[in-house]
């Protein structure tokens, strides 16, 4: 069995030459994240970004949705009070 001429030079690099960060600035945002204690970030696919305007609308959307969760598993639970 041959390997091909891609696996007899070595893996390929990971950055290409084209790729230019002479003008950017290491750790640009890290301070702002380290102030928030409890940021998370979460990508949105884009068929659901274009749903909600801003993250408001995202998180007014998501707390629904967890009331709802928890008022639906407290009605179905055997120990709830008659």
């Amino acid at each position: 069995m041959t390997r091909s001429s891609e696996n007899e030079q070595g893996p390929e690099p990971e950055m290409h030459d084209e790729y230019d960060f002479s003008g950017g600035v290491r750790a640009k945002y890290a301070a702002r994240f380290a102030e928030a204690s409890n940021v998370n970030v979460i990508v949105l696919d884009p068929d659901v970004a274009e749903v909600f305007r801003d993250p408001k609308a995202v998180n007014d959307a998501l707390r629904l949705l967890a009331r709802a969760a928890r008022e639906s598993q407290r009605a179905m639970s055997p120990y709830r009070a008659l």
